[in-house]
């Protein structure tokens, strides 16, 4: 059935009238007209009309009866007035975000700041407030704007102290720390923020040489401007604090870029050789100066020997004059005698006293001497065969090798120490 069917929902019950009666469970949806009516009595009976219904019919919609006495345009007026005054005070309800802090006016001046939560206020006009974000990092960008490609070169370009152009590209980030200072203490606090970092930013660079700016000095110059751009914004009291300044770009303007890239390179091989020169200077220095050192020492170990020696002549010779006061002939003797036994010391030839008495004695003197040189060399290569042979001898009575071999004399074995007590006494004789 069509909804443009004067039937639908429109069906008489058993007492012959429109929409009366009971209805079945199977009857369909309400009937919209009826429905209307019944809002028409309840709303004329609110209003005064206290006999219900409406003129005008039964079978079409009829509007609601109103009687404009002065009861009813009381009682309306109030309710109305009433409703008004319920949304306009409830106007005034507003929520501050953990984040955030409020901030009432009043009639357009300072009132009060408030806390995060739901907060109520006399509804506009007689108050209203703004919303401050405290914690909430905001960013300015000078000499650019959202890509280092899309530079400002009004803002970017900047005079060094030694007359260069630079090109600055940095970025300011700051938080508020004063809702009330922020919204009534300057017209534009953000436009304020960049001035401050514009101009921080131009006087260190302009007290700044150009390779400070573009290469080591980088970090230093976006401490210091931070420090300065917060000290300009306090003594402007806009309730900002500068977090963080970033130097997003310094290089010269492109016009020199290429002369400037060759002047870099220069440089560059002008530091490789001094450091080569130096790594040189490194190596050769410390040797040479140890070398100095080591003949500075020699040569002072020299002097002290020299003086050590002649100073032990002088006292020797002391000694010996001293002696030779009391015995000269004796001391002269004794010093001839050693000075004779120095100079023939490492010589094989043998000197003999043929003016003394006694019988002269061939020994193989040369050989003896030999074989006593060669004895220490055979006990150091032999040690353990030279320690189980002489216990052996010992035991046995046994003559050792050695002595086998040593030369015989009058039928008798001659020790070495036998024969320097022979040679000592001859020599006595012979004196």
């Amino acid at each position: 059935m069509s909804l443009n069917d004067p039937q639908w929902g429109n069906r008489g019950g058993d007492d012959g009238k429109p929409g009366g009666g009971p209805r079945r469970p199977n009857d369909g949806p309400p009937d919209l007209e009826e429905l209307w009516r019944e809002f028409n009595r309840k709303l004329n009976g609110l209003f005064g009309d206290k006999q219900g219904g409406g003129k005008g019919g039964g079978d079409g919609p009829s509007m609601p009866n109103f009687n404009f006495t002065p009861k009813f345009l009381g009682g309306g007026l109030s309710l109305l007035i009433g409703l008004i005054a319920l949304f306009w005070l409830s106007s005034g309800f507003y929520i501050v975000d953990a984040s955030q802090r409020g901030v009432v006016l009043q009639f357009g001046s300072f009132k009060e700041t408030t806390e995060p939560g739901l907060r109520w206020r006399f509804p506009y006009p007689v108050q209203s407030h703004e919303l401050v974000n405290l914690t909430g990092v905001r960013t300015i960008e000078i000499g650019y704007r959202g890509s280092e490609r899309n530079k400002v070169l009004k803002e970017a370009l900047m005079l060094t102290d030694d007359e260069n152009i630079v090109n600055i590209q940095f970025a300011v980030q700051y938080i508020l720390k004063d809702p009330f200072e922020y919204l009534f203490n300057n017209r534009h606090p953000d436009d304020a923020v960049m001035g401050a970092a514009e101009t921080a930013v131009r006087e260190i660079v302009g007290k700044s040489k150009m390779d400070f700016v573009l290469y080591e000095g980088r970090e230093q110059i976006a401490t210091q401007a931070a420090k300065l751009m917060q000290d300009i914004l306090d003594r402007y009291q806009s309730g900002i604090t500068i977090s963080k300044v970033t130097m997003q770009n310094a290089q010269p303007p492109e016009q020199v870029q290429s002369a400037f890239d060759d002047a870099v390179k220069a440089g560059q091989d002008r530091e490789r050789q001094k450091n080569e020169g130096q790594a040189y200077a490194n190596d050769v220095i410390p040797k040479a100066k140890g070398t100095a050192a080591r003949l500075h020492e020699e040569a002072s170990g020299y002097q002290q020997r020299v003086i050590s020696t002649a100073e032990g002549d002088a006292s020797r010779f002391k000694q010996i004059y001293a002696e030779y006061a009391k015995a000269p002939e004796v001391t002269r003797q004794r010093m001839y005698l050693d000075t004779m036994q120095q100079i023939f010391a490492n010589t094989s030839k043998v000197m003999v006293d043929v003016k003394g008495q006694g019988n002269l004695l061939y020994l193989p003197l040369d050989k003896l001497m030999q074989a006593t040189a060669a004895a220490p060399v055979i006990a150091a290569t032999q040690p353990d065969a030279a320690a189980v042979a002489r216990p052996q001898a010992a035991v046995s009575g046994e003559v050792p090798p050695q002595m086998e071999s040593a030369p015989k004399v009058g039928g008798s074995n001659y020790s070495s120490s036998t024969r320097d007590a022979s040679l000592r006494s001859r020599d006595r004789e012979g004196r």
